[in-house]
C-alpha cells in the first residue's frame, strides 16, 4: 500500500473533557493547553493520541480537584489512520496524568492504551495492561 501516510488526526480541541484512566485521584480532566503545538493563526489548538497537554482536574478527590496538571492522551474517539492503513477509534477519550518529564503519576491504567502513545511514552507502556 503506497502513499498512505501515518499522520495523526487530532480529535481533542481546547476545552475537551475526558476521563482520567489512572488511579492518581482525578476522575475527569479538561484540556487547557497542548504542549509543543505549533499551529496556524486563529486555529484552535488540539491534541491527539500520544500528545502531552496541560489539564485542569474537574472531578476527583478533594486534594486533586481544581489542580493544573500534565497529562497524555491515551485514547480518542475520533478515528485516526495508522501507517499500515488501519483506521483506529476508541469508545471514549481518556488521558493519564504524568509529571512534566513523562513519569506516570498513578500505578495502574484502566482500559486499553493506543500503540502510538505507548511508543512515544515508554513509562506509560510499562504501566499499561493492554496496548492496542
Amino acid at each position: 500500500m503506497k502513499g498512505i501516510a501515518g499522520r495523526q488526526q487530532r480529535g481533542l480541541p481546547l476545552g475537551a473533557v475526558m476521563t482520567c484512566a489512572d488511579n492518581s485521584g482525578a476522575k475527569v480532566v479538561r484540556l487547557i493547553e497542548v504542549k509543543a503545538y505549533h499551529g496556524k493563526a486563529n486555529r484552535i489548538p488540539s491534541a491527539g493520541v500520544g500528545d502531552m497537554f496541560i489539564a485542569s482536574v474537574k472531578r476527583g478527590t478533594p486534594e486533586m480537584r481544581a489542580k493544573v496538571v500534565y497529562a497524555v492522551v491515551i485514547r480518542q474517539r475520533r478515528p485516526f489512520r495508522r501507517s499500515d492503513g488501519i483506521m483506529v477509534e476508541f469508545e471514549d477519550n481518556a488521558a493519564v496524568l504524568v509529571t512534566p518529564e513523562g513519569e506516570v503519576r498513578g500505578s495502574e491504567i484502566k482500559g486499553p492504551v493506543a500503540r502510538e502513545a505507548a511508543e512515544r511514552w515508554p513509562r506509560i507502556a510499562s504501566v499499561a495492561s493492554t496496548i492496542v
